[in-house]
């Protein structure tokens, strides 16, 4: 199956920006780390935690994020439906203009088409990485390397070198013995406190295999995933039409 990201940036479009100043004063630099096997060594081993192995037979991914955001993603064919508010867009994420994009169930065109799909898609690619971002450490572009963490532990520093919505950002895994991530730090362009640090917690595991957190908590913000489920058909998942028969 055809990746749909080389490399996934991060817009952290939630309301912690509100109370990000307050985070100035346990900024952190971002840590140096050990590049090679090593590193890929770990990579492999969050991986295998979280049953990446099983995308290759997860067509179908469905999940809301967060509270508000809604999604079906269609891996096989890159398409992915996106709905908030009153809105709703249909991307194929191949070939932009097949898109198309609806407000109260009216669909519009022009400048105000585009808008709401670069809209659709900044939201899909930070949304998408809080779902599977630990599937995602082996994308083209990105640098992996070993730190220590605080307790002394392996830690798995990524770095999103190009591509993306915001290319540079670092998120440094902090995993549990078995491999799974139980938090990660963040340094990205939209918050300017370095390290802060959101949590992965309430694991589950999807149809397929796939496991995903369905919860974060990033200060005292929740961010729960809701409506998780994953299949390798619509049928699967009782959805009885193609949701993206209007852009094929």
């Amino acid at each position: 199956m055809k990746a749909i990201f080389r490399v996934l940036g991060v817009i952290v479009a939630i309301p912690v920006l509100l109370f990000a100043g307050a985070y100035l004063i346990y900024n952190k630099p971002l840590p140096e780390g050990t590049s090679g096997p090593e590193a890929d060594r770990l990579a492999n081993k969050m991986m295998a935690a979280v049953g990446a192995e099983n995308m290759d037979k997860t067509n179908i991914l469905t999940w809301t994020f967060p509270g508000s955001h809604h999604y079906v993603w269609d891996r096989k064919r890159n398409l992915v439906e996106v709905k908030w508010g009153n809105n709703q867009v249909l991307l194929n994420l191949d070939e932009w203009k097949k898109g198309k994009a609806y407000d109260d169930g009216k669909e519009v065109s022009g400048t105000e088409l585009d808008r709401k799909r670069g809209k659709a898609w900044e939201i899909f690619c930070n949304d998408s990485f809080w779902f599977i971002g630990p599937t995602k450490v082996f994308d083209e572009g990105v640098k992996r390397s070993v730190v220590k963490d605080e307790a002394g532990n392996d830690a798995l520093l990524v770095t999103y070198t190009s591509g993306g919505v915001t290319p540079g950002d670092s998120f440094l895994w902090l995993l549990a013995e078995s491999g799974l991530p139980k938090a990660f730090q963040l340094w990205v362009s939209v918050i300017p406190s370095g390290g802060v640090k959101a949590t992965w917690e309430d694991w589950n595991t999807l149809a397929t295999g796939l496991k995903v957190a369905t919860n974060h908590k990033l200060g005292p913000v929740a961010l729960p995933i809701t409506g998780t489920a994953a299949a390798d058909s619509f049928a699967e998942l009782n959805i009885s039409e193609d949701p993206f028969a209007a852009i094929l």
